[in-house]
């Protein structure tokens, strides 16, 4: 009952007029920003973490929620008119979707992502409010030596996932936990990484960091790559409705690919990626029209879309209980609640329940207007395509710079934005990972903090850690997780030097 009322209470404060014109704010940027090609929500919420820092966190948090599930509308767009995906989770909606543009069906495609994007991103809002105080619960039984497990396995899951490599996921990973650890050690007092500078002995902020990495550097490796030839747009011919064909193809769709997604997406370093690929498969499995598959199968735009959505309501649940990022969008969300002091994790449903609540009936809400907005605006959507790329990366670099420079008005800040956003360019260049880099930055700390805790309470006895059963089960699938990518690599490579040899 006590869920009930506290989703009562939040649609309460969501349903208020100011909240209102947040959240359509929010779902009309994130539209605007996943139609434009390269760009993500992870990018958009780092660009507005300075600017909102001094709004009511509910308010600022309505408008990243709207962003990220405006973003997944927005990217159907792009994968299905100009074949050009805006994220890896939109990959395999270009696939079908794209052709059937092509053939003079890019409205049924754009109608049925838009449809399947609102039925499955409310069946995995309806799993996010009924699995999220289940979660809290476990998570209170858990004691310091089974946090400080639970972070290890997020570090390793996320590097062993967020990139090609394991190696370089771990090299990010490293760099984020020594970021963390500049600053007066609160326990000792004493001064680390600082090399002697006042201003470090605060530490990095993380909003620093962020920007520097998902704007700046980001839009550096953005502006590095762009074509001076423009997109090729299929227009979209017809009705933009679908035929009653079309729906009786699409709705088992939609709710089989929700059923996917949501519960890999709520997975440490799910991600969307895998859904969408797998939804794909089983639609073309259970297809009665497999041979439309490859040349414009509408089951094949409304299972990976719906499982896109899905996994994306799916992020939350670990974020919001547990305090455990699964993508790069969540890790900067982490961020913004760190940057206004508050901790994701088991307590927050007690200490910001309202703050929780109202965030979660804003994504019901949220939805209703994407629905709303998607599919009597794509002429407008299309039109975005078209502005010059040169003078949004620059607008971008702007706000980054007047945003960072506003919080602190400190030069030393800006020379760090800088510094850090080519270190990103150098990352993207060379393929390393960028989320795990601020995962370990604000979860290192934390680590740390629990590791300390578990030695007090075990007078310095490392075997707590082996004979709890939380933390020895969550550490042997680390170490798996961490093991089972380098072997089957290993494995891979011997066989292939084998067949050429």
């Amino acid at each position: 009952m006590g869920s009930l009322s506290g989703l009562l209470d939040g649609f309460a404060a969501a349903l208020s007029p100011m909240n209102l014109l947040w959240a359509f704010f929010g779902v009309t940027l994130g539209t605007f920003i996943g139609v434009l090609p390269g760009l993500g929500p992870a990018l958009t919420i780092a660009l507005l973490l300075p600017i909102t820092f001094q709004v009511d966190p509910a308010a600022a948090f309505i408008v990243f929620g709207g962003i990220y599930f405006g973003s997944q509308f927005g990217g159907s767009t792009t994968s299905i008119l100009i074949n050009t995906p805006g994220e890896s989770a939109s990959i395999v909606t270009a696939l079908e979707g794209n052709k059937m543009a092509r053939n003079g069906r890019g409205g049924p495609a754009l109608a049925t992502a838009a449809v399947g994007s609102f039925v499955a991103g409310t069946i995995g809002v309806v799993c996010l409010s009924l699995l999220a105080p289940v979660v809290v619960k476990l998570a209170l039984a858990f004691a310091p030596a089974d946090y400080f497990a639970l972070m290890v396995l997020s570090f390793i899951t996320v590097a062993a996932v967020l990139g090609n490599s394991v190696v370089r996921g771990l090299t990010s990973l490293s760099l984020g936990l020594l970021l963390g650890l500049v600053g007066v050690d609160l326990q000792s007092g004493q001064a680390r990484f600082t090399f002697g500078s006042l201003e470090l002995l605060d530490g990095i902020d993380i909003i620093i960091v962020v920007v520097g990495l998902f704007a700046v550097g980001e839009t550096l490796h953005l502006a590095s790559r762009h074509r001076s030839t423009p997109e090729e747009i299929t227009p979209v011919k017809g009705s933009l409705w679908m035929t009653a064909q079309d729906w009786a193809r699409s709705w088992k769709a939609w709710i089989r690919g929700a059923l996917i997604g949501f519960p890999i997406g709520a997975m440490p370093a799910g991600g969307a990626e895998i859904p969408t690929f797998l939804s794909y498969f089983v639609e073309k499995k259970l297809s009665k029209h497999p041979e439309e598959f490859g040349h414009g199968a509408i089951e094949g735009v409304a299972g990976p879309e719906a499982a896109n959505n899905a996994a994306g309501a799916g992020v939350f649940v670990p974020l919001l209980t547990l305090g455990i990022p699964t993508s790069a969008t969540a890790a900067v969300m982490l961020s913004a609640f760190q940057s206004y002091g508050i901790n994701p994790g088991p307590q927050l449903l007690t200490s910001h329940a309202d703050l929780v609540w109202t965030l979660i009936a804003s994504l019901y809400v949220g939805n209703v207007m994407l629905l709303i907005l998607n599919l009597p605006l794509v002429g407008l959507w299309v039109q975005i395509l078209r502005i010059p790329t040169p003078y949004l990366y620059g607008g971008i670099l702007l706000f980054a710079t007047v945003g960072t420079y506003g919080i602190s008005r400190s030069v030393f800040d800006l020379v760090m934005l800088y510094g850090i956003g080519i270190a990103g360019f150098f990352m993207r260049r060379f393929d390393f990972p960028t989320s795990p880099v601020i995962i370990g930055m604000i979860l290192g700390p934390l680590a740390e903090q629990q590791f300390r805790r578990a030695m007090t309470m075990s007078q310095g006895d490392l075997s707590v850690f082996l004979t709890r059963p939380i933390s020895v089960t969550l550490l042997t699938i680390a170490v798996l997780a961490l093991v089972l990518p380098i072997a089957f690599s290993f494995s891979k490579n011997r066989k292939a030097s084998a067949i050429a040899s």
